[in-house]
């Protein structure tokens, strides 16, 4: 007993004070749940997933309320306008959550990963050539490459199959447009509902999550990467505009990190190898790694980091660094 008052003395926010996460079951979003909830913000989640996918998200909800905090799930499409009007309302009726929502986190991965043009021929000169001083066959090595990189020999990957993209389906304006919205702009709307309806704290926080592909381009993430300098301009905006009302908005530009979302982009495995080997301490980013930063982002203390890109990939992006 005397361990769990010691607990909850030590938490760095007041009992009554929330987190709203949307996209909150699974990855960045997820992790920072349970981070916030350790140091007792009362957290409401919104997220959509199938009833199949339940049987795993549950169970970590449980370890959200087994912190002693109240907890609201929402199992809704948090893209569609009236579901928002609807959340917000019972928020703020239900909720108790007029004027205690500390922290908004937007962590929807909700877009089109396709290429904008057919695929161009790779070239596997490297490897053939190789293989003739072997005096192997181009196919068996090929194998034997490709099975050694996914078992994690990372310096193999400019000699492995090359990553295979559709070139039939490619991105349309409407694939573009939704895109945006949903992981660009949608952060406005949610954080204009919350200041119309007096949900936000005196001391409020606003967070997104963009990625390097918001300078470099990926191949098949066009689209994505248009509505990460979306949610930048976006917030940037928000870090001015609603400044007087106590709201500070940040981003949070997270190296490339192991979750549901980046393994939808066709050439992950790739895209993880080449992180690895670039990043100065040879590991790709974890969920936990951003959720204490959203956690850090989030205290009293951090209240005059307002409009920031914050970096958190162990110094990925600014590496020179190939092997």
């Amino acid at each position: 007993m005397k361990e769990e008052w010691l607990k909850m003395s030590s938490r760095k926010f007041s009992s009554g004070e929330w987190a709203v996460i949307l996209g909150g079951s699974s990855g960045f979003g997820l992790a920072s749940a349970r981070k916030l909830a350790s140091q007792g913000l009362n957290i409401c989640i919104v997220h959509r997933d199938r009833r199949g996918a339940m049987s795993r998200i549950e169970p970590e909800f449980d370890k959200i309320r087994g912190e002693g905090v109240s907890l609201i799930t929402h199992n809704k499409d948090a893209l569609n306008p009236d579901v928002r009007e609807e959340i917000l309302e019972d928020l703020r009726k239900e909720g108790g959550c007029v004027s205690a929502v500390r922290v908004l986190l937007h962590s929807i991965a909700f877009g089109n990963l396709k290429l904008i043009a057919p695929e161009g021929r790779q070239g596997e000169e490297s490897r053939k050539r190789l293989a003739d001083e072997l005096g192997i066959k181009d196919a068996e090595l090929t194998s034997v490459i490709d099975r050694l990189f996914v078992e994690g020999y990372d310096g193999l990957q400019g000699l492995t199959s090359p990553p295979e993209y559709s070139s039939e389906n490619l991105l349309d304006e409407e694939d573009m447009a939704r895109t945006i919205e949903s992981m660009g702009t949608n952060l406005l709307a949610w954080t204009q509902g919350m200041v119309e309806r007096g949900l936000f704290s005196d001391d409020a926080r606003v967070l997104g999550l963009t990625s390097e592909g918001n300078k470099v381009a990926w191949k098949g993430y066009a689209a994505v990467g248009a509505a990460k300098v979306a949610l930048e301009s976006v917030s940037r905006s928000i870090a001015v505009e609603m400044a007087s009302l106590g709201v500070r908005s940040n981003i949070i530009q997270a190296g490339v990190t192991d979750t549901p979302a980046l393994r939808m982009i066709p050439g992950n495995t790739h895209l993880k190898a080449q992180a690895r080997i670039r990043n100065p301490f040879n590991r790709l980013t974890t969920p936990e790694d951003v959720a204490n930063v959203v956690y850090l982002l989030s205290v009293p203390e951090s209240s005059w980091i307002n409009g920031a890109i914050i970096r958190v990939d162990g110094g990925e992006s600014i590496s020179g660094a190939s092997r």
